[in-house]
């Protein structure tokens, strides 16, 4: 009985820097791409509060136009509630203050300007909802008040006013002319308004996450009551 050979095993030994170094270069290309991500969403986000400081700024501006232009009282008593709820006024500043935070947390990130800068896009937010609310019902009122204006010019009931001649008289021309003014400027308020609304949102979304992610530590959601453990004796 022959006794057949045994082959040689040889073994390879990898040095441990090898496996490191190995290692070590798989995550470049993702954090490659958060910076670049992490970039992008900066120059965004100062393209956003840009945004809200020339929304601010135009809705300021149309406000200041409807309280120093002259009209019908039929007309006055339609805008005299948003005059006096002040909304073209206070929100315009909640707007352009919302913008300004935008930009500086952007340029020198700390957990003070993240927070104030999340508080105002709240803020922001609220207030343009209840501007769109007012705009709404005070577009919605203006064809009434042009009627009544009509009426109130020719001194007739609204009976008698029936044929499309009636309609082109030069005693309803102010009246014509005062809606349609109206109309435009309730119009652009409220589509700077409704855009803000979005931007706000966004904005607010982007800073909670950024709360999150940049400053573990504070965590509005994990407010959770910690159970008191019952005693068995």
């Amino acid at each position: 009985m022959t006794s057949q050979p045994v082959p040689n095993e040889t073994l390879i030994v990898l040095p441990s820097n090898v496996i490191n170094f190995s290692q070590a270069e798989k995550p470049e290309p993702t954090n490659q791409g958060q910076g670049s991500l992490k970039k992008r969403l900066q120059a965004e986000v100062k393209v956003i509060g840009t945004i809200q400081i020339l929304c601010g700024v135009k809705v300021l501006s149309l406000g200041i136009i409807l309280a120093s232009a002259s009209f019908s009282p039929n007309f006055t008593q339609v805008i005299s509630m948003l005059l006096k709820s002040a909304y073209p006024f206070i929100a315009p500043l909640l707007f352009v203050i919302s913008g300004f935070l935008s930009i500086i947390t952007e340029k020198r990130l700390t957990k003070l300007l993240v927070h104030s800068s999340l508080a105002g896009s709240i803020l922001s937010a609220l207030s343009a909802l209840v501007g769109f609310i007012l705009l709404s019902v005070n577009l919605a009122a203006l064809n009434p008040a042009s009627l009544q204006c009509e009426l109130d010019k020719r001194n007739i009931p609204t009976r008698l006013l029936l044929s499309y001649d009636d309609y082109k008289s030069p005693y309803t021309t102010d009246c014509y002319k005062a809606k349609a003014s109206l109309a435009g400027t309730l119009s652009l308020m409220l589509i700077c308004t409704l855009l803000k609304f979005c931007l706000a949102v966004l904005t607010a979304v982007l800073r909670w996450k950024q709360t999150l992610s940049d400053f573990p530590g504070v965590c509005f959601s994990c407010l959770a009551v910690t159970p008191v453990p019952k005693d068995d004796s």
